[in-house]
């Protein structure tokens, strides 16, 4: 495995420059690509303002209180261009909050770089759809889901929100779509460590996607998407870090709906070294999201996950969101929208024993994407 992983990182990267450089003549009388250099701007900001309900926090003076706080929980300014019709390129910074204790800037909002990227693109060679990437870039799985459950501003998809995957890193991958509109497979390698984090040693990820359609022909069941994710990965030489998730989606001008699956494997996610013991997570997620035309869109979540389903008393952690969102009207790909929600997250033992506070928090979150 190693070695084809090694194999497919050197194919990626190689052909970068290749299919870059690549010149197509076009058949006689076709309209030849468009290979004017354009460049586009966008943003995307999520604010809230979130109550906490529970637990209640101590102040200064000791009082105990209900904490409450207005936050930007994101603000990206996207730059997509292209250099041709073959290439193409992504740089997108991320604001986020200093937490070094030790950083004149500790407690600040900071830029740091989320996306910055090479594409090269393969439609002259290939159906339309495929690519390689080189840099940082999206992840296979976390923002395909994002692009179906569209409400990332107020929390992320489930398997991020429990720290088992990252929606970026650094790598190389291949994207390509499946004829007839079956499917589509994304593949490929990655630092493992997020973007966020930098390298730590040698070890690097590999990440599987491929999904299907099996129904493309329908007016309905061409909605439905059935989804297998691997990700093959280790802390240090054996140490493993896998992950492997099955996941169904649904599409639907009135409503889409999804389900995870997820099963984890980490040498230890805390003190990554071969003397720790394994964990074996395992977890699921269901949410929906039904709407009208007027723009109202309901959000109903379920989260559940056991961490370590080897332990004694093992721990069981259930995410409960229920929202209402007004979406306003736009054309394109625009969009922006305000979504009133709670959230509750309860931790418990398999014999019922409550393992820590229950958290419940109500909240007012708006996004902006353009």
């Amino acid at each position: 495995m190693r070695t084809l992983q090694i194999a497919l990182a050197a194919a990626l990267i190689s052909a970068l420059p290749v299919l870059a450089s690549a010149q197509v003549t076009p058949a006689a009388g076709a309209t030849p690509p468009d290979d004017t250099p354009s460049v586009r701007l966008g943003a995307v900001i999520f604010t809230d303002y979130t109550f906490t309900q529970a637990p209640k926090v101590t102040d200064n003076d000791g009082n105990s209180v209900h904490s409450s706080a207005f936050n930007v929980g994101r603000a990206y300014i996207n730059i997509n261009g292209n250099i041709s019709h073959v290439v193409a390129f992504r740089i997108t910074p991320d604001i986020t909050r200093e937490t070094g204790t030790g950083s004149s800037l500790n407690g600040s909002l900071v830029f740091r770089v989320k996306y910055a990227f090479l594409q090269a693109n393969l439609d002259d060679w290939m159906w339309r759809g495929s690519w390689v990437r080189l840099g940082i870039q999206q992840t296979p799985v976390v923002d395909f889901e994002e692009g179906i459950y569209r409400y990332r501003f107020q929390g992320t998809v489930f398997a991020e929100r429990e720290g088992y995957l990252t929606s970026s890193d650094a790598g190389a991958s291949f994207h390509t779509n499946l004829p007839q509109n079956y499917g589509e497979v994304h593949v490929g390698f990655y630092n493992g460590e997020g973007y966020s984090r930098v390298e730590a040693n040698n070890e690097k990820a590999f990440q599987l996607r491929a999904t299907v359609r099996p129904l493309p022909r329908g007016a309905i069941t061409r909605g439905l998407r059935v989804t297998g994710f691997w990700d093959a990965d280790h802390y240090v030489k054996d140490g493993p870090r896998r992950r492997a998730l099955v996941m169904t989606t649904f599409e639907h001008p009135n409503v889409n709906a999804g389900f995870d699956y997820l099963d984890a494997t980490d040498k230890s996610t805390t003190n990554p070294t071969v003397v720790n013991a394994q964990l074996d997570g395992r977890g699921y997620s269901f949410w929906i999201t039904p709407r009208c035309s007027m723009g109202f869109e309901g959000l109903f979540r379920f989260d559940h996950l056991t961490p370590n389903r080897d332990a004694v008393g093992e721990l069981e952690r259930n995410r409960t969101i229920a929202g209402a969102a007004y979406w306003f009207p736009h054309q394109g790909t625009v969009s922006s929208a305000v979504l009133l929600d709670y959230e509750q997250v309860k931790a418990t033992t398999t014999a019922g024993a409550v393992a820590s506070p229950t958290q419940k928090r109500i909240a007012v979150h708006g996004v902006i994407n353009f």
